[in-house]
């Protein structure tokens, strides 16, 4: 069993963890927007630097963690490195050099992901039961960051500046606890790191089985439409009329919060297959409801959405991540997870990015604002397409042969 202090001391890495990212990240397209005057485009530009930091997170992940440092050393340095960088990026007066220091604290960041769930998993003697109840604290965090926005009233006085400093300072935090946190040393192996290991190869030899490899597409397929989401809800929010929007965006993450509590039970009734099935159906329904929602009469339809980003979340990644930790051998878990972020965060948001803002700025109306309904509907129909895919071609299997 997971000891109440080892517990306690995952969850508060958990909930700095995605305190600082929803601290600045939630509301970056409306402060692009709103205080560098960015277009569609640039602020897809800049969601991109979450997109290079994933894919270079494997590549971290498998080289240091997997086989050569302890695993709460390198979170901690990285957590220092990406405050540093968030805090100079709050300072910047123009779009070019805010996406300099951006991108910087986004490499340093995202590795933390895969590491922060490795730690947990090393700790936990039964992942699928015990760290959903250590994960919802991340969600606790992020639920936070976003009140603490709307509280400040940042929004509405254009001081989005500020939340790069509410970030930073959580980084800085993280960075200095994560050298207390449990000894996670490399998994023992058998001889000298060979190439093999420090590309993370063995790793990527889970895609050799046929049900990973179509979760590996799926999971890419089904996160160019979550780009929309990411990029653009905060903005949507804003131009619709909804006050305080990023407070009232955290109901996403507060409803991330129940339906991780009930995930043990999901995956047990439903499986991996079906379980991840819901959640690629969520994304489709979310964005219809967007498109037909409004700040008046059918504002409803908007909370509704919001609501859905919890099943929408919690069925796919959380349940992603669990079948990659049962899924891979010990020796690669570290990397098997910065592998599925990379197709997550990295490749399938990517792409996301390049095609939504171009998209977004292609439904530009003449009062500045944007035609929200076709812009919403086209990511809607597109996760469809995904679920059809991943029904037809997923087989569920427990393990994999990575030896060669």
């Amino acid at each position: 069993m997971l000891d109440t202090i080892t517990r306690v001391r995952l969850s508060l890495m958990m909930f700095l963890e995605f305190f600082v990212w929803g601290a600045w990240f939630v509301t970056l397209g409306t402060y692009l927007a709103v205080e560098l005057g960015a277009s569609g485009s640039q602020i897809s530009l800049a969601f991109l630097t979450q997109s290079l930091g994933a894919i270079i997170a494997p590549f971290i992940v498998g080289l240091i963690a997997d086989r050569f440092f302890p695993a709460q050393r390198i979170l901690g340095v990285l957590h220092l490195f990406s405050a540093a960088m968030l805090f100079l990026a709050g300072r910047q007066e123009g779009f070019g050099s805010f996406f300099i220091f951006a991108l910087l604290a986004m490499v340093s960041f995202m590795p933390t992901l895969a590491l922060a769930n490795s730690i947990s998993f090393r700790r936990m003697e039964n992942p699928e039961r015990q760290f959903p109840s250590v994960r919802i604290f991340g969600t606790i965090g992020w639920i936070i960051a976003g009140l603490l926005i709307g509280w400040l009233g940042w929004e509405a006085a254009e001081t989005l500046s500020h939340t790069f400093v509410m970030a930073a300072i959580g980084s800085a935090l993280l960075g200095f606890y994560a050298f207390t946190l449990p000894h996670t040393p490399p998994e023992a192996t058998d001889g000298p790191a060979t190439v093999r290991d420090i590309l993370g190869l063995d790793a990527l030899a889970l895609l050799k089985t046929r049900s990973y490899l179509v979760f590996f597409i799926s999971s890419i397929l089904i996160c160019i439409p979550l780009a929309f989401y990411y990029n653009f809800t905060n903005l949507y929010l804003n131009e619709i009329g909804v006050e305080r929007a990023a407070a009232v965006q955290s109901i996403g993450q507060m409803s991330e919060a129940l339906f991780l509590l009930a995930m043990p039970l999901m995956l047990r009734k439903l499986g991996i297959k079906r379980t991840i099935v819901v959640g690629m159906l969520a994304w489709a329904l979310r964005y219809v409801l967007f498109g037909f929602g409004d700040s008046g009469a059918m504002m409803w339809m908007v909370i509704i959405g919001l609501v859905l980003h919890g099943v929408c979340y919690d069925f796919f990644f959380v349940a992603g991540q669990i079948y990659t930790d049962r899924f891979a051998p010990a020796k690669v878990r570290s990397a098997a997870q910065g592998l599925i972020s990379l197709a997550t965060y990295g490749a399938g948001l990517l792409i996301g990015a390049l095609v939504s803002g171009p998209l977004v700025d292609m439904f530009l109306q003449s009062d500045g604002t944007h035609d929200w309904r076709s812009i919403w509907l086209i990511p809607a129909a597109f996760a469809v397409l995904v679920t059809i895919f991943f029904v037809g071609l997923f087989r569920e299997e427990q393990t994999a042969d990575v030896r060669g």
